[in-house]
């Protein structure tokens, strides 16, 4: 029998805005893994509660200082929390961000390589260094520059596990019937 991996996937609320649900969703059911298509498993439009987000986006210093899956290796103490500080503020930003309006969290499953198969196809975190042909990269209109410049997170539209670890807690949080 063939081992399956599971990702998590979430419409932001700037992409409900956007309506772009159904576009994203049609992307991940198109997109193949090893010859197999991703199958979404389960999902459901809800508005975020702030005990999920708060999970979702912890505050815990060693989550902040490594957000944006940055290695802080080599780094002096100064800078590391010079990082905490900042992130503090842009963690709380990004609460409030995806408390905004519906979001629509997936279960997307399939072969092993699912969950690095969505994030090449939902594209770099930066929408401007998206590739085009990814989610990002055609939809995205906004950059960590612009967010700098207003004190803000980036609008990213979807979120995506980084990695399978990530996502069995990621699942686990939104979707607790799925827990184990």
């Amino acid at each position: 029998m063939e081992e399956k991996e599971r990702s998590f996937v979430m419409v932001k609320p700037d992409g409900m805005r956007r309506g772009l649900k159904d576009e994203i969703i049609r992307r991940l059911e198109a997109t193949e893994v090893d010859g197999v298509r991703l199958r979404i498993i389960a999902s459901k439009e809800m508005m975020a509660t702030p005990e999920i987000v708060a999970k979702h986006y912890p505050l815990d210093p060693a989550y902040l200082l490594t957000m944006g899956h940055i290695d802080p290796s080599g780094w002096t103490e100064e800078q590391k929390q010079a990082q905490i500080s900042k992130m503090h503020g842009r963690v709380i930003e990004m609460h409030q961000l995806i408390q905004s309006g519906p979001v629509f969290p997936m279960i997307v499953e399939g072969p092993i390589g699912t969950v690095a198969k969505i994030r090449e196809i939902v594209g770099k975190t930066n929408p401007v260094e998206a590739a085009p042909g990814t989610i990002r990269g055609d939809f995205g209109d906004d950059s960590y520059a612009a967010a700098d410049a207003e004190g803000r997170s980036v609008r990213t539209i979807v979120h995506a596990s980084g990695n399978p670890e990530e996502a069995k807690a990621e699942i686990e949080n939104w979707f607790p019937e799925f827990a184990g």
